[in-house]
């Protein structure tokens, strides 16, 4: 019994040797795929106005009906996230009170940009009530449905005077990477690693998350008026796509 073991040991520990070094070849020779979203020479600032990018993900400015303006990425995404990640922010708004965040988020060589969206929006203090997949209609470049996950999520904040009061969210958020989208975490991480394995090629995905708030009861309202800025707004940057196989 000691035997067989030993010998089992020894042979797992050489698995995982063979692992690592297979691996640590193939990313020494993997080549970066395209990415999904329009990259262009537009400086990103962090909160303290410091320039700390030349390239970004291109957000439209204008949109009708909408308002916009760059927003800054912050220091806990530049001292977490890779060094090579790309990113893309920019905040809309309408004269009657409508809003919409948007943010992008490209990997590069190091696959580690990206992660589960919820981890996000619960480190930022949101509950989240419910969690759905959609589909969102889309006319440009050409009709198709776009697939993405829909977060309904509940936060408490103090008004100026000090007084706690409710405030709701509508989260959207998808994958994309050269003619792929898919709405799941799992699905963006099992392509990418046939398409490595395959090709040598690494699928260069983006997350793209759209966020709204709104006062208790308006959630539906407010779904709807982001389904039509998805719509206006994405294929400005989204290059045309597929689901991931």
């Amino acid at each position: 019994m000691k035997k067989l073991n030993t010998i089992l040991f020894f042979t797992a520990i050489a698995l995982i040797g063979a692992t690592a070094l297979f691996l640590g070849r193939l990313r020494g020779h993997q080549n970066l795929g395209k990415p999904g979203v329009k990259l262009g020479p537009t400086p990103l600032f962090d909160t303290q106005t410091n320039r700390v990018a030349e390239i970004t993900v291109i957000l439209p400015e204008k949109i009708p009906g909408y308002l916009s303006m760059p927003a800054p990425v912050t220091t806990l995404e530049l001292s977490m996230l890779p060094k090579d990640t790309t990113f893309g922010k920019r905040r809309y708004w309408t004269p009657n009170g409508g809003n919409a965040d948007v943010n992008v988020v490209l990997m590069g060589q190091d696959r580690t940009s990206l992660h589960k969206p919820e981890f996000c929006l619960v480190g930022q203090g949101w509950t989240i009530d419910q969690t759905e997949t959609v589909k969102l209609k889309m006319e440009r470049p050409y009709a198709y449905e776009l697939p993405a996950m829909k977060l309904t999520a509940g936060i408490r904040i103090k008004d100026d005077g000090g007084n706690p009061h409710l405030v709701r969210g509508i989260y959207v958020y998808w994958f994309v990477a050269d003619n792929k989208i898919t709405a799941n975490h799992n699905e963006r991480m099992w392509s990418m690693a046939k398409n490595l394995l395959r090709t040598g090629t690494l699928e260069r995905w983006a997350y793209i998350s759209y966020f709204s708030w709104c006062a208790p009861g308006r959630e539906e309202e407010t779904f709807n008026q982001l389904k039509k800025f998805i719509a206006q707004s994405a294929p400005e940057f989204q290059l045309a796509g597929k689901t991931a196989e």
